[in-house]
């Protein structure tokens, strides 16, 4: 811009020229700041309504997962329902009858059928709580599943002379495990305590529940003759770990001087 003194002595003409000039200079740089604020604008509420959109969209999702949800739960609840009034009464009749059966019947041979039939019966019976159980929704919980376990175990070996101890590290019993998971998770130890009792020779067994920073580890540690010559392969092992991946899960041997010590690690 000219300088005071400059102004002074220009003409008339010129001097309106300027200052006429100077105004037509400040309403453009004015009218590119008013346009620059209206397209931020503009711009801003465009994402706001993108950002509004993709949030219903979301709630919708949410929504429809929830009714999803909702029927898979109430379909759980129903087969829960519909296994313990029908197959249970089932089961139960099936073993009244052959023990009436057995105090009819005075041939060893046919007696020793009928107790293996009332021994079928009962393992059909103890899968069948195994399963109402892993249906039930009111289960799916931490707690509920470390409770159910500690009593499976304690029952299992109950009439064996295996000492088996409970360890506890949890301080959120609360916390949500799904009925996948906990399925997975008992199936692995219900087999892992299997291989115990048939193969270990141990004097005592450790259950170890520990819950850190949303990742559940189960350990399983006895002190029996553990794996034959470091073998790991076989049938009960390879389960364990496949169960344990079909739920994003870890399953490790750890390295122990004596017996076997089984780890299973999921994030909750």
């Amino acid at each position: 811009f000219p300088s005071h003194d400059m102004i002074r002595h220009l003409p008339d003409a010129v001097l309106l020229v300027l200052i006429f000039a100077i105004v037509i200079l400040l309403m453009f740089v004015g009218f590119i700041i008013l346009v620059v604020m209206v397209y931020k604008k503009k711009q801003m509420v465009f994402i706001k309504e993108k950002l509004l959109q993709e949030i219903e969209y979301r709630n919708q999702i949410l929504e429809k997962e929830l009714e999803i949800q909702k029927k898979i739960q109430e379909e759980r609840e129903r087969i829960s329902h519909d296994m313990h009034d029908d197959l249970g009464a089932g089961i139960s009749a099936l073993k009244l009858q052959a023990e009436f059966l057995k105090q009819k019947i005075n041939e060893q041979h046919l007696k020793e059928d009928i107790n293996d039939l009332l021994k079928t019966s009962e393992e059909m019976n103890l899968s069948m709580r195994e399963m109402l159980w892993s249906l039930n929704s009111n289960n799916d919980t931490l707690g509920n599943f470390i409770q159910y376990l500690t009593i499976y175990s304690e029952n299992f070996f109950k009439k064996t002379e295996i000492e088996i101890k409970i360890d506890r590290k949890v301080d959120h019993p609360e916390k949500q495990l799904n009925a996948e998971t906990r399925r997975h998770l008992f199936l692995c130890a219900k087999e892992a305590l299997n291989n115990i009792y048939k193969h270990s020779q141990a004097r005592t067994l450790s259950v170890f529940f520990l819950l850190e920073q949303d990742i559940f580890t189960l350990e399983i540690v006895d002190d029996g003759v553990g794996i034959e010559n470091k073998k790991k392969s076989g049938n009960g092992l390879y389960n364990m770990e496949r169960r344990m991946n079909s739920i994003e899960g870890s399953f490790k041997i750890k390295p122990s001087k004596k017996g076997l010590h089984l780890l299973f690690q999921v994030q909750l």
